[in-house]
């Protein structure tokens, strides 16, 4: 299977957006949200996205606010 590769510069790009989304809706960075934060980051930038400033505004576009990070979590009305 074909890898695409990231340069350790990259991962700088990627956490700068990252920070930006954390700086934007002024949230405490926490695990959980950062891990998820750092897949879609990922995400765009093997769509092609390579400066922080794009993936920040996908990301502050796509996932509003905390919330819209915890789209795994349970729930008490889950139906199982």
């Amino acid at each position: 299977m074909l890898q695409r590769l990231v340069r350790e510069p990259d991962f700088a790009v990627l956490a700068r957006a990252v920070g930006e989304w954390y700086h934007y809706y002024q949230v405490a960075p926490d695990e959980k949200t950062t891990d998820f934060l750092c897949a879609s980051a990922l995400a765009f930038f093997h769509d092609g996205y390579r400066t922080s400033d794009d993936i920040a505004t996908l990301l502050i576009g796509t996932h509003i606010g905390e919330v819209a990070t915890r789209v795994n979590a349970r729930s008490s009305s889950a139906v199982h």
